[in-house]
C-alpha cells in the first residue's frame, strides 16, 4: 500500500532499499524502550542493526517519537529513544492514541508489525511474542500480538512465545486463528531462554529458502495473515528449562503479590527475572535478539531473491 507520508517517516536508506527491491528487517523498539535498561539497550539496538546490515539487508527499528511513526532510526534518533524514561509501551489499541497525541512510545510485535505492513516491509525480527499469559482462563490475559500475527501479512522471526507464557494454550490460540508456526531447525517449540519446550514444533524448517518458499505458496493461494518462526536460542546462550521454570514461578508469584496486571505484567516479570537470575536472563535476551536478526536477514534475502 502506499506510504501514508503525512503520518509516517521512512528512514532514507529504508526507503531506498524498499524502491530497490532490496531486503530489509523491521525491529521493534519496546525491547529498546522497556526490555533493557541504558546502556545495554542502545548497544544491543546497534549491534543488531549491525548484524542485519551484515547480511546484506538494512534494519528498520519501527517507533514513535513525538506522534511520528518512525520507520528506520537514525543513530541520534535511537540513542535518544534508549535514554527516553517515559516512553509508551505501543500495541495496535493505543498505536493511533500516541500518534494523535504527539507521544513517543516503543512499539510491541502488533504495533511493529502494523508499521512494517504500512511501509512494505515483510519480515520483522523480535525476541519473542507475547501470547496467552497463565492463568488466562480466569485473567483473560492474551496478548493482542496473537490477533496481529493473524491479520498482517509479516514474517515474525523470534525465540518462541516468551517462556512467562502458557505456551501450549498460546500455539492453540495460533492454531485456532490459522497462523503458521515453524520451528527452526527443530521438533520442538523454543521456549525463549531456553532451546526447548515441551511443545512439539506444528511445522519444521531447516533453511531460510525454505521458509520463503513457503510464504511465497501462501501469497499464490491468497492466504493472508502472518507467520510465525520459532528460532532456538543458540546452545551457548540458552538457560536450561528447568532453571528458567524456578525463576519464572517465584516472579509470578511476587508479581500476584504485589497486584501487578495488564501490561505492566511482562515488564514487571522481566526485571523480577534478570533479578533472580543475577543478569543471565539479559545476557540470554541479548543472545537470541541477535541470533533472530540474522535469520531474519537471510529470509528476508531470500524473499527479495
Amino acid at each position: 500500500m502506499p506510504v501514508p507520508e503525512d503520518l509516517m517517516d521512512v528512514h532514507a536508506p529504508v526507503a531506498e532499499a524498499l524502491k530497490a527491491g532490496r531486503p530489509v528487517v523491521a525491529l521493534e523498539s519496546t525491547i529498546i524502550t522497556h526490555g533493557m535498561p541504558f546502556p545495554q539497550n542502545e548497544a544491543m539496538a546497534a549491534e543488531v542493526e549491525a548484524i542485519i546490515e551484515a547480511e546484506g539487508a538494512v534494519p528498520a527499528t519501527i517507533a514513535v517519537i513525538d506522534g511520528r511513526l518512525k520507520v528506520g532510526l537514525a543513530t541520534e534518533a535511537r540513542m535518544k529513544l534508549a535514554q527516553t524514561t517515559d516512553a509508551l509501551k505501543l500495541s495496535r489499541a493505543d498505536l493511533a492514541f500516541a500518534m494523535a497525541q504527539g507521544l513517543t512510545g516503543g512499539t510491541t510485535v502488533a504495533a511493529t508489525m502494523i508499521g512494517a505492513r504500512m511501509a512494505g516491509i515483510r519480515v520483522f525480527a523480535t525476541g519473542g511474542i507475547g501470547g496467552v499469559h497463565k492463568g488466562a482462563e480466569t485473567s483473560f490475559d492474551i496478548s493482542a500480538d496473537l490477533d496481529e500475527l493473524a491479520r498482517t501479512p509479516v514474517i515474525v522471526v523470534s525465540a518462541g512465545p516468551k517462556a512467562i507464557l502458557d505456551i501450549p494454550k498460546t500455539l492453540e490460540v495460533l492454531e485456532t486463528r490459522g497462523v503458521p508456526v515453524v520451528a527452526y531447525g527443530s521438533d520442538v517449540v523454543p521456549a525463549f531462554w531456553s532451546r526447548r519446550s515441551t511443545a512439539p514444533a506444528p511445522l519444521r524448517l531447516d533453511t531460510a529458502e525454505g521458509i520463503a518458499d513457503f510464504q511465497r505458496m501462501r501469497d499464490r493461494l491468497g492466504i493472508g495473515g502472518g507467520m510465525l518462526i520459532a528460532n532456538p536460542v543458540p546452545k551457548a546462550d540458552e538457560i536450561a528449562a528447568d532453571v528458567m521454570e524456578g525463576f519464572i514461578a517465584q516472579a509470578q508469584a511476587d508479581a500476584q503479590g504485589a497486584g501487578v496486571a495488564g501490561k505492566a505484567v511482562t515488564p514487571y516479570l522481566l526485571g523480577r527475572i534478570l533479578e533472580l537470575s543475577g543478569g543471565r536472563s539479559l545476557q540470554t535476551n541479548i543472545a537470541l535478539v541477535k541470533n533472530n536478526a540474522r535469520l531474519a536477514a537471510r529470509i528476508a534475502a531470500s524473499l527479495s531473491v
